[in-house]
């Protein structure tokens, strides 16, 4: 599959086509695009680590959050060094930086809040733009996030927004909280997965919004089994020579 100068960014060849994920939190992207990548024999490309890495960096070397000068300067640094290494494998994402693994940083909670401040400033996003898409260029891949199929990859072969109504993304989030013996309740929880959808609609950076391109997946009522299984026949009745489907 041959790919010219489009979208502002060089495109190389590639063999297989690249999915992208984007959607609201809540709405079970990260799950269904690792199931989706192992149903298709693609790679899953975990962008979440990548910022949770450089927040797991920007900490060790002392860089505030909200310095988003000094932030892009690293993220540049470490995308043209190529400090930061990836092994999306079967088994999970396994980090390393500068040759140590820093993978069981990663899931922090303090590492996780980090990463949300750091990848809200264009100036990190920006540095981490060319990686995302090197790791992507030979196809064969699925990326989930906020902005995978508008900024990151607007002429991804095929794009979806997945999505839930904010009653049943609460109830899960509700759910995957009391496994773990949280004590939380609905009322509270779909609040604030409302204020979440609001922020994320409305912020400058990686603005939540659906790609014009993209297939909207409801999967309100449907289970994750049924939502791969949906997209996985979506996928393999496009026709990546016409970009039909």
């Amino acid at each position: 599959m041959s790919r010219a100068r489009r979208g502002g960014f060089l495109e190389t060849e590639r063999l297989r086509p690249i999915i992208a994920i984007d959607g609201p939190a809540g709405a079970g992207k990260s799950i269904v695009a690792r199931r989706l990548a192992a149903e298709l024999g693609f790679t899953f490309v975990d962008t979440g680590a990548i910022y949770r890495a450089f927040a797991y960096v920007a900490r060790q070397s002392g860089v505030a959050t909200d310095d988003p000068t000094t932030l892009g300067g690293l993220a540049s640094d470490l995308v043209r060094e190529g400090a930061l290494r990836f092994d999306f494998g079967a088994g999970g994402t396994r980090v390393f930086h500068l040759g140590d693994e820093i993978t069981s940083f990663l899931r922090l909670s303090h590492i996780g809040i980090a990463a949300s401040l750091v990848s809200a400033h264009s100036e990190v996003r920006d540095a981490f733009l060319d990686l995302q898409r090197e790791l992507g260029s030979l196809g064969g891949t699925v990326f989930e996030g906020r902005d995978i199929g508008t900024v990151v990859f607007p002429n991804a072969d095929v794009k979806f927004f997945l999505t839930a109504s904010p009653q049943v993304r609460a109830e899960r989030r509700v759910t995957e909280l009391q496994t773990k013996g949280e004590k939380v309740s609905l009322d509270d929880t779909l609040h604030q997965v409302q204020r979440r959808d609001h922020l994320d609609s409305m912020r400058l950076v990686a603005p939540l919004r659906r790609a014009r391109d993209a297939a909207i997946i409801d999967s309100s009522a449907l289970t994750i089994d049924e939502t791969v299984v949906l997209m996985a026949h979506h996928v393999r009745a496009f026709d990546f020579d016409h970009g039909e489907s």
